[in-house]
C-alpha cells in the first residue's frame, strides 16, 4: 500500500508540472503578443523614424543615402506557438499599413528626381561652380508649371524653366561688387533721363543685402559698377567724336583690378559683368579683348551685327525713361481696348535711317496712323504724348541712331502693343520672354505696309496681345525696394541666366 500510494502521488506531481509549464508558456505567448500590440500602438500613434527604428529597424539616412543593413534580430529563447506567431505576425502587418497610411505623403518630385523645394539641398556647402552647375541640371530638368499666379505663361518662351531658374537664383546667386573705382564714374547712380536703366540697377544692387556678398570667394558673379553715362560726361570731349578715351579708361580699370584681385584672371572676365544704358556703352569695352569678349555685358543698345552683343552671353537691357526719380511709375496706366481710337501712334525726333522713311510715308497720310516729327503744339494742345500712347492700338518704335529705342517701355507702361522696326535689334530678356505674344516686330523694308500688316491683326490675336502687355507691365517697373520679378530681379536674372550657359555639366 505505501508503494502505491507514494506512486500515485508522484505521478499526480507530475501531471500538476505539465500542466504548470503548459500554463506558463501560454503566459508567454500572451506576454509577447500583448508587448508586441503595444509597440503597434505606439509605431500607430507616432509614426517618427526614432520610434518605428527603436523598436523595428534603423532610421533610414536622411541624406537619401543607402540605408545601413538592419542588425540581425535576437533569437527568441523559447520558440513561440503557432497561435501566438501568426497573431503576432498579423499585428505586426496591420500597424505597417496604418503607419503607412496615416504618415503625410512624401514631398513631390520633378523631373531630374528630387524634391521641387530642394530644401535639404546645402547650396552654401557647395563651391560657386559646382552650385551653378548644380543649378544648370536643375534648370535642364524643370518640373512642369501649371497655372502659376504671379506668372502669365503666354509672355514666356518656357515658363517652367524659368520659373524654376528664378528659385535658383533666390537661394544660390552671390554676387560680389568691386569697391575700387573713383566718383563719379563708379558708385554714382544717375536715376533720371533715357539712360536711367544702369542708375537704377546700380543703385538697386549696391543697396541690396540678399544677393550680395562681402567675401569675393563665395561669389559667383563680379560686378563691375561703372556707369556709361557718367563716363561720357567725366571723360568724352564734346564734338570730338572720339570715343577712344573712354575705351582706354575701362581698359585701365579692368586691368587693375585684374592685378590687383585672382578673380578676373581665373575665367578671363567670364564670371564678370557690367550694366550700360548709353548708346556708347558697347563702345567702351572694345579696347579690352576680355572684356570685348568674355564679360556678360547688359547692353541698351544690343545690336547683334557690330560683333560687340553677343546673343545668348550678353543681355539686353530695357531702356527706360525716368522723369521724376521719386515716382519712377508715374505714367503707368491700364485703359480698355474700346478707349483705344487710333491704329498707331508715333512722335519723335526725325533721326537715323529708319525715322525719315516712316514719316515719308505716313506722316500725315492717314487719320488711323497717328504719326508725326516732334508732336505739334496744335495736337499737344489737344492731347499728350502720353495720351496719345494710352488712346491708341499700337505704338510705333522706330530705332534711332542705335536699335534701342525707350518708346518699347513707354509703350508697355501704356498697355500699348510696341510695333518695333529696328533690324539687327536683339530685344530686351530675349532669352526668357516671347515677344511675339505681346509685340510685332516689323522689318525695316516692310515700312511702306505697315498699315495693311496691323490692320490685318485680327480681334481676337490683338485681344490676346492686348492682354499680355498688360501682364507684362510689373516685369518692367523699377522700384525703389525691389519686388519679386520685377526689372531690376529680371536683369539679374537674365546675367544668372546667360552664365549658366556657360557652364558645362558633366554627364554622370
Amino acid at each position: 500500500m505505501g508503494r502505491r500510494l507514494r506512486l500515485r502521488l508522484r505521478l499526480r506531481r507530475g501531471r500538476g508540472g505539465a500542466a504548470s509549464f503548459s500554463g506558463w508558456r501560454r503566459r508567454i505567448a500572451a506576454a509577447a503578443i500583448v508587448t508586441a500590440a503595444i509597440t503597434a500602438l505606439i509605431a500607430f500613434a507616432v509614426p517618427s523614424p526614432l520610434t518605428i527604428g527603436f523598436f523595428f529597424f534603423p532610421a533610414a539616412d536622411s541624406s537619401g543615402g543607402d540605408r545601413s543593413p538592419p542588425p540581425p534580430p535576437l533569437p527568441l529563447l523559447h520558440p513561440l506557438p503557432r497561435r501566438a506567431a501568426s497573431a503576432l505576425a498579423s499585428i505586426l502587418a496591420n500597424s505597417t499599413s496604418r503607419s503607412s497610411a496615416s504618415a503625410p505623403p512624401p514631398p513631390p518630385i520633378g523631373n531630374s528626381g528630387s524634391p521641387k523645394a530642394n530644401s535639404s539641398v546645402a547650396y552654401w556647402r557647395m563651391s560657386p561652380d559646382e552650385a551653378l552647375a548644380y543649378a544648370k541640371k536643375e534648370i535642364e530638368n524643370a518640373p512642369l508649371v501649371v497655372d502659376d499666379p504671379d506668372l502669365y505663361a503666354p509672355l514666356f518662351r518656357n515658363v517652367s524653366a524659368f520659373k524654376r531658374s528664378y528659385e535658383l537664383m533666390e537661394r544660390i546667386l552671390k554676387v560680389y561688387i568691386y569697391q575700387d573705382g573713383q566718383v563719379p564714374i563708379f558708385h554714382t547712380p544717375d536715376l533720371k533721363g533715357i539712360y536711367a536703366s544702369e542708375g537704377w540697377f546700380l543703385k538697386l544692387m549696391e543697396e541690396d543685402r540678399r544677393f550680395t556678398v562681402k567675401d569675393p570667394s563665395k561669389a559667383h558673379l563680379f560686378y563691375l559698377p561703372y556707369s556709361s553715362r557718367q563716363l561720357q560726361l567725366a571723360i568724352y570731349v564734346p564734338g570730338s567724336h572720339n570715343l577712344r578715351p573712354l575705351s582706354l579708361f575701362l581698359r585701365d580699370y579692368v586691368n587693375t583690378i585684374a592685378a590687383k584681385y585672382p578673380f578676373w584672371n581665373r575665367t578671363r572676365g567670364r564670371d564678370h559683368f557690367l550694366v550700360a544704358c548709353h548708346d556708347w556703352g558697347p563702345y567702351t569695352t572694345t579696347a579690352h579683348e576680355e572684356l570685348l569678349k568674355n564679360t556678360i555685358k547688359a547692353l541698351c543698345n544690343a545690336d547683334s551685327s557690330e560683333g560687340i552683343f553677343i546673343r545668348g552671353r550678353d543681355v539686353s537691357l530695357p531702356e527706360t525713361t525716368i522723369r521724376t526719380p521719386n515716382r519712377p511709375q508715374r505714367y503707368v496706366g491700364k485703359r480698355r481696348v474700346s478707349q483705344r481710337p487710333f491704329l498707331a501712334f508715333f512722335a519723335g525726333n526725325v533721326h537715323g535711317r529708319v525715322r525719315p522713311i516712316l514719316l515719308k510715308y505716313w506722316d500725315g497720310k492717314d487719320d488711323d496712323m497717328r504719326i508725326y516729327g516732334p508732336l505739334p503744339n496744335r495736337v499737344s494742345r489737344q492731347m499728350s504724348y502720353v495720351e496719345h500712347m494710352k488712346s491708341s492700338k499700337f505704338c510705333i518704335c522706330p530705332m534711332g541712331y542705335e536699335v534701342n529705342s525707350p518708346r518699347i517701355v513707354e509703350a508697355i507702361y501704356s498697355e500699348c502693343v510696341p510695333v518695333i522696326i529696328a533690324d539687327n535689334f536683339v530685344l530686351p530678356f530675349n532669352e526668357v520672354l516671347n515677344w511675339s505674344a505681346f509685340s510685332v516686330v516689323i522689318a525695316e523694308k516692310d515700312i511702306p505696309n505697315l498699315k495693311n500688316i496691323l490692320s490685318g491683326i485680327s480681334l481676337r490675336r490683338y485681344l490676346a496681345m492686348h492682354t499680355c502687355v498688360s501682364m507684362l507691365q510689373k516685369h518692367f517697373l523699377w522700384h525703389a525696394k525691389p519686388l519679386k520679378y520685377d526689372l531690376f530681379h529680371m536683369v539679374l536674372h537674365s546675367i544668372w541666366f546667360n552664365r549658366l550657359k556657360q557652364i558645362e555639366v558633366q554627364e554622370q
